[in-house]
């Protein structure tokens, strides 16, 4: 667990702000929570920083194996990376994801943690071979009185602990408050799914105080589905309406744009981010009708990843990646430094073609080309001003001093 950007002292290691607080404050101000999902190798914390900066209002770390984070101070080190903010400027609102199968073993990793983050997440999702054949990720989706079991040990040993993981509005408020939760996928046989979530969830039938997740994320699609096909609608807006009064559901997959989101909500009923629904077909006379979009009432929250890498000011609303935001990665990377390959696969997405509509690139394929064939961090910004040039771009520091000539 790296410190940055503080002085270290345990007053500033400590995030105030429980996640669902976030939950509240988002559906006070008429929309949606805004999150950025666990990526492999990306969802760092300069990237973490830069999403923020564009209204993101909580991000996942990657996918942390519990078991070595237990065991090695190296891996703490490497995986779980912070930034500490004195003279009270906030954290980035950060929830932890780790991977395990062993209840010991998830609350002794949420444990060594939970000072650093606002949350702590089991991994039910990663559909990944390796993940599946260690009873990681998706694999979990068949056992869930373990993972049951897991959440469970996790909340009674932070409680332990001292951290106020309980659902009362005294928790919530606590500068101590942490959340516990789990992120899953969805069965073909959609009674599996709620057979599951009915296990790990086990509230008190409704009123919601004594339930052991303080929220679901579900990504629709199986453990079989490819990324390339649609998420499942029927399935998620069965599970929104079942559950969704009854705890925030967030949603991750096909989170492309604000506006073309394959759902309604009243949480999207404004000038700035009403869904658009548009065909492959510009002849009125051929094209099929538009299919009327699901109404999800009970969806709270939306979750990006793929779209996120390329466009970190999705959420604030831009179509397409704007050069401002590699400005705001490229600050974040000099303070909180990232391997050449990772920093480098950043910068690629960012420049590249989004995964919305507008399908504009800040720079051509053969020109992001070169950043990758850079062999030093001095070469990609060198090699990054020419193509800025090229491009007819300027960055904001040559903006502000034009402005003051």
């Amino acid at each position: 667990m790296d410190l940055v950007d503080g002085d270290g002292e345990h007053e500033h290691l400590y995030p105030t702000l429980h996640p669902l607080k976030l939950f509240d404050a988002a559906k006070s101000q008429g929309r949606y929570l805004y999150a950025c999902a666990p990526m492999v190798r990306y969802s760092k914390l300069a990237f973490r920083q830069t999403v923020h900066h564009y209204g993101t209002d909580l991000c996942w770390t990657p996918m942390i194996l519990a078991k070595e984070f237990n065991r090695s101070s190296v891996a703490r080190e490497s995986d779980l990376t912070i930034s500490t903010r004195p003279n009270g400027a906030p954290h980035v609102p950060t929830v932890v994801q780790f991977g395990a199968s062993q209840p010991l073993e998830l609350a002794r990793a949420s444990s060594l943690a939970a000072p650093y983050v606002s949350g702590v997440d089991l991994n039910c999702g990663c559909p990944q071979s390796w993940a599946c054949a260690e009873s990681l990720g998706a694999a979990l989706m068949d056992r869930r009185e373990l993972v049951r079991d897991m959440v469970v040990e996790t909340r009674s040993r932070l409680a332990r602990d001292g951290w106020a993981v309980g659902l009362s509005d005294a928790d919530v408020e606590s500068a101590k408050g942490r959340s516990v939760t789990v992120k899953i996928r969805v069965h073909k046989d959609l009674r599996r799914t709620i057979d599951f979530v009915d296990t790990v969830l086990a509230d008190d039938g409704g009123s919601g105080w004594r339930r052991n997740v303080d929220w679901l994320t579900i990504h629709p699609r199986t453990r079989k589905t490819p990324s390339s096909l649609p998420i499942d609608l029927e399935a998620l807006e069965i599970l929104t309406e079942k559950y969704g009064k009854r705890v925030p559901i967030l949603v991750s997959g096909d989170v492309f744009t604000l506006r073309t989101l394959p759902y309604t909500s009243h949480l999207l009923d404004n000038d700035n981010h009403s869904p658009t629904f548009t065909t492959s077909s510009t002849d009125s006379t051929t094209a099929p009708p538009k299919p009327q979009p699901l109404h999800l009432p009970n969806l709270a929250g939306l979750m990006s990843a793929r779209a996120l890498l390329a466009n970190p000011a999705l959420f604030a609303g831009h179509e397409a990646c704007p050069w401002e935001a590699v400005d705001v990665f490229l600050a974040n990377l000099a303070r909180s430094p990232l391997v050449l390959k990772s920093g480098v696969h950043h910068l690629t997405e960012m420049l590249g073609p989004g995964y919305g509509p507008d399908k504009r690139a800040l720079i051509g394929k053969r020109d992001r080309m070169r950043l990758t064939k850079c062999g030093n961090w001095i070469d990609v910004l060198d090699t990054l001003e020419e193509l800025r040039a090229k491009a007819g771009t300027t960055t904001a520091e040559e903006k502000l001093a034009n402005n003051t000539r």
